[in-house]
């Protein structure tokens, strides 16, 4: 048995060497398989024995914790509490609604059994007998769960608000899927608030596309554009949809966050009402928002290069990684002593800290790890160092190193991850700013967006038949109609018709 599990464990180590030895195919290769690729070799996720799902891997979960973290501190922090509804929702709650229904009829998986047993040939079927009286959706979102409970929650305006969120994971049965950024079952978070009038409601719904502007742009380094969405391009039952858009470094766009003005159809689809102050019953008004785990695929394709992951020091798991350089057992007792010291002054300033003195590994081998796995800040130091009183130092986002006084090390450390989350953002910010253009005709917009990419500001005439039209010729939908839109006359780029604003187009993951 001993030999087994040491052939096992050899073989893992040679199949992960082997992994990390080949070269990434490159952005301007294939993207796609960049992507793909990238992934899995950074150890974030891989696909699963279920089709169209994933296993976030521990390093990956990682990152998603220090993202939920901080979200999770923002929405308290806005006055929101956490709860948690069934995964469960009877069919019948769905029919109470009907744009909602359609928007998500396609992609619900349905639970009609509830018990196995063994035929005849011993095999595990499901037993017919064990029929349920009423099938159950695996909630592809909350809405309908949550405001039925809703109505027994609230009686009078003393209730309100609720102020909810909710953790948990959703099923929509993808046909095509790609880790993280679409998967069939996936994590995510899904506000859903109540409110005694329609000016709290919008003004909620607003305030959380801030709340997600703010979190992708100053812990995700990721500039967004904050708008609302065209009616097509609604959550099936909003009246508004708020929504954060990104840019991504092959010129698609990604959704990076929603929030819905539901206005009153759920609580008049589930009879939710309230007395108000003068004693008259109303029903309530009504939000949801949401961000998944989407955002890990944001998070890689914002930053990442042809040598591996960057990740923004305020998600990385890892901000500093600590390698020694030795030959014998005693250099590497004096190195580990003086690595202690740094180690606590760092974590005593708030630095997350990794001292690599594994001895199965080489250095060389550590720094290309660490490289491919976007660890902001590399640390090396060896006997060298420790007579000099100096060690070296790498950054990750530029791919420069430099020799420092061992003294000055936790100030440069502070100084240089803030520098790193600044310049992540700064480079993306001109990136996505030198990808918008505007253009006044169809062949202009066509041209665009087959060899620029990016977003195409655009004349539309408003209507939904131009918006297809132009989807169906050219695969670019509306994005976004911007917050700061300004009008301004001009003509549909499509139809020719009179517009009095433009809007965003993008092709989009």
């Amino acid at each position: 048995m001993p030999k087994l599990i040491f052939y096992y464990k050899c073989h893992n180590f040679c199949a992960k060497l082997l992994s990390m030895s080949k070269k990434l195919t490159t952005r301007e290769e294939d993207y796609s398989k960049w992507y793909n690729e990238l992934v899995v070799k950074a150890d974030l996720a891989e696909n699963s024995g279920v089709r169209g799902c994933m296993v976030i891997k521990p390093y990956g979960y990682a990152i998603w914790e220090k993202m939920q973290a901080e979200l999770d501190r923002m929405f308290k922090e806005t006055g929101h509490e956490n709860a948690y509804f069934p995964i469960f929702i009877p069919k019948s709650y769905f029919s109470k609604e009907a744009s909602h229904v359609d928007g998500f009829a396609k992609e619900c998986a349905v639970v009609t059994h509830y018990r196995l047993k063994n035929d005849d040939d011993g095999k595990v079927v499901v037993d017919e007998k064990a029929k349920l009286e009423e099938e159950l959706i695996v909630r592809p979102t909350s809405e309908t769960i949550i405001w039925d409970t809703y109505r027994k929650w609230i009686e009078s305006y003393r209730d309100l608000p609720i102020l909810v969120n909710q953790w948990a994971n959703v099923v929509r049965w993808e046909m095509r899927t790609r880790l993280f950024l679409r998967t069939a079952e996936f994590l995510w978070q899904e506000g859903h608030t109540a409110h005694a009038t329609k000016e709290e409601a919008i003004a909620e719904s607003k305030q959380m596309q801030g709340v997600y502007a703010d979190f992708a742009e100053n812990f995700m380094a990721m500039p967004v554009i904050k708008g609302f969405k065209s009616e097509s391009e609604r959550f099936a039952g909003a009246l508004e949809t708020y929504t954060i858009e990104a840019l991504m470094q092959d010129g698609k766009a990604l959704q990076a966050g929603t929030s819905h003005f539901l206005g009153q159809n759920f609580a008049k689809a589930f009879d939710v009402k309230f007395t108000t102050k003068e004693g008259k019953r109303e029903h309530v008004w009504a939000t949801s928002w949401g961000v998944s785990t989407r955002l890990m695929g944001a998070l890689v394709m914002s930053h990442s290069d042809d040598k591996g992951l960057v990740l923004p020091p305020k998600l990385a798991p890892i901000q500093v990684v600590i390698v020694p350089i030795h030959k014998t057992d005693e250099q590497l007792e004096a190195i580990t002593k003086k690595v202690d010291e740094l180690t606590l002054a760092l974590r005593n300033k708030g630095v997350s800290v990794k001292y690599d003195k594994r001895t199965t590994h080489k250095p060389g081998w550590k720094f290309a790890e660490y490289e491919l796995k976007g660890v902001p800040l590399r640390i090396a130091m060896g006997p060298r160092d420790l007579e000099n009183g100096t060690l070296e130092i790498a950054r990750r986002d530029i791919l420069e190193k430099q020799t420092i006084a061992i003294d000055e090390t936790v100030d440069f450390v502070e100084k240089t991850l803030n520098e790193i989350q600044e310049n992540l953002y700064n480079k993306s910010k001109a990136y996505r700013d030198s990808h918008i253009t505007e253009v006044d005709t169809f062949e202009e917009f066509k041209e665009v967006l087959e060899t620029k990419g990016g977003f195409v500001s655009a004349h539309w005439d408003g209507t939904e038949e131009t918006e297809e039209q132009i989807k169906n010729l050219t695969k670019a939908t509306i994005r976004c109609i911007p917050n700061d839109t300004i009008e301004n006359e001009g003509v549909c780029v499509f139809s020719g018709a009179k517009s009095n604003r433009r809007v965003l187009f993008a092709k989009a993951y």
